[in-house]
């Protein structure tokens, strides 16, 4: 049995919201039904939604004024048009009218185009209550054993242009002009950037100074960093349309506003077990967020979680084994000097000394600590081994090793080496080699298939938020339709019940 079956609280709430205007007896309604396969996406969206809960949703309607739409029609129709690749309100107002299927999950409902851009801020904090118990389902009818599972990330392009980035000082300028107008129309020539009316223009200058509070969160994350990797304070920029927005290279390289999708793939069945969006261009530092979901999600933490490079730096491993999830994943390169440079994986660690033996057998000891800034604000605990330079400048493989034989060759060891070392091991057994191949095969399909097929390409909305709320309608509805079709797999696997044939006496 579903582990959250149609619940009656529904109904208590209908009478606070709009009366479709089809009954189940209006012909309208009946020539739709007959036109509609039995198989069809719609249906299968219809049945799925009525498995979930909605009471979180009635309830986040005041009750107050006109009567609202139906929010679990709404529901329906939303997963529906977002598993065909339309995911602007935009779009779900057009098809309203259009659409037959659509028409059919709304009863005859026309809302109206400000309608739907509400209803999508209204469910978006309700998804994560939404997206449990469809996993709840999942877990609690054994379809998925939720325990291990891939982690990928992905660039989406963010609402905004990448023409139009503003540093620090345009967007000072940009803001004292627009102060200095106020609700007046702006003498002289107006700028091609300033909005035409009074009222787009108060808005302007709050998004403006809302871009200026993000602006200073990066100059301070720049100024964080190690000199070598410090950019010009103006090349700092921000786009002043969605100022939440990462900047960074997107999957075809163009430097853009974007946010970093974050899925976990169940290993075992076809499911998604947890989600994230990100504000940030790369993956560091995603793995404790994405744990911390899927426990929350599912109900119970993962054993096992495949990644790629990205995710295996030591902050990440930390994350990992603090949750005490078994993380497997490439370790990166010793760096591009490792053609020409002794690596340092060719070092011995000798826990008993506490040095570091090099290829010759001399010894590394200890020479002192200091902390590496890394990127962001972040900084790491680095121990520092050297070898005596005498050994260094009689050494035949010196020219290789170091390019100051006279000051030895040094090797810094990290907090986390353990748990790098750890992995090393792991990775290099044939189980780990076995189990990793498996990653290629979940995770990195998904995101495969959004991009092509439900044209998560670029999202509909701006802000984090509103991203967040397009990635986790796409997660309900993968999870939703996985269910139905787990489930129809899993009765016919079974097969038919068979009863004992009755003999007479």
């Amino acid at each position: 049995m579903p582990c959250f079956p149609p619940v009656a609280s529904l109904a208590v709430g209908r009478g606070r919201f709009a009366t479709p205007p089809w009954a189940d007896d209006d012909p309208r309604h009946q020539e739709l039904e007959r036109r509609l396969p039995s198989g069809h996406l719609a249906r299968c969206v219809a049945g799925a939604v009525a498995r979930l809960d909605l009471a979180v949703l009635f309830a986040a309607y005041a009750g107050r004024g006109s009567l609202p739409y139906p929010p679990d029609l709404l529901l329906k129709a939303v997963l529906y048009e977002v598993q065909r690749g339309h995911h602007s309100p935009a779009a779900w107002h057009r098809d309203a009218h259009d659409s037959g299927p659509v028409r059919w999950l709304l009863r005859g409902l026309t809302p109206t185009r400000s309608c739907w851009y509400a209803f999508r801020d209204r469910l978006g904090p309700q998804l994560e209550e939404l997206n449990r118990q469809a996993l709840h389902q999942a877990v609690a009818q054994e379809l998925s054993p939720a325990a291990r599972g891939a982690l990928d990330g992905t660039a989406v392009a963010a609402n905004a242009s990448r023409h139009k980035l503003v540093n620090a000082a345009t967007l000072a300028e940009r803001v004292q002009q627009l102060t200095a107008e106020g609700g007046t129309e702006p003498s002289g020539t107006r700028p091609a950037w300033m909005a035409p009316t009074p009222t787009g223009r108060r808005r302007q200058r709050r998004r403006f100074q809302q871009a200026q509070v993000h602006l200073a969160q990066r100059q301070a994350q720049n100024h964080a960093r190690k000199k070598s990797k410090q950019r010009p304070t103006d090349k700092i920029r921000v786009s002043p349309s969605d100022p939440e927005a990462a900047l960074g290279l997107d999957k075809e390289d163009v430097f853009r506003p974007l946010y970093n999708v974050q899925l976990v793939d169940d290993l075992d069945s076809p499911f998604l077990l947890g989600y994230e969006v990100l504000d940030q261009p790369n993956d560091a530092g995603a793995v404790g967020p994405l744990l911390a979901r899927v426990n929350k999600l599912v109900g119970h933490p993962l054993h096992t979680l495949l990644a790629d490079t990205a995710y295996t730096g030591g902050p990440d491993l930390a994350a990992a084994a603090a949750a005490g999830v078994c993380l497997y994943g490439p370790l990166p390169k010793d760096g591009a000097r490792a053609d020409k440079q002794i690596p340092k994986s060719a070092f011995t660690w000798s826990p008993k000394e506490q040095v570091y033996v090099c290829t010759q057998g001399y010894q590394l000891v200890y020479a002192g600590s200091g902390r590496n800034k890394r990127s962001g604000a972040g900084s790491v605990l680095l121990d520092t081994y050297r070898c005596p330079p005498e050994h260094c400048t009689g050494c035949p493989l010196a020219a290789r090793c170091t390019p100051r034989p006279d000051k030895g060759r040094t090797v810094s060891r990290s907090v986390y080496e353990e748990m790098v070392e750890g992995l090393r091991e792991r990775m290099a057994t044939v189980e780990g080699k076995e189990l990793y191949r498996r990653r290629s095969q979940t995770v990195e399909l998904v995101n495969a298939d959004w991009k092509e097929h439900r044209k998560l390409r670029r999202f509909s909305g701006r802000g984090l938020a509103r991203a967040r709320c397009q990635v986790g309608l796409l997660v309900l509805s993968h999870n939703l339709l996985t269910l139905l079709a787990q489930k129809k797999k899993a009765e016919a696997n079974k097969g038919p019940d068979v009863k004992p044939t009755e003999t007479s006496p």
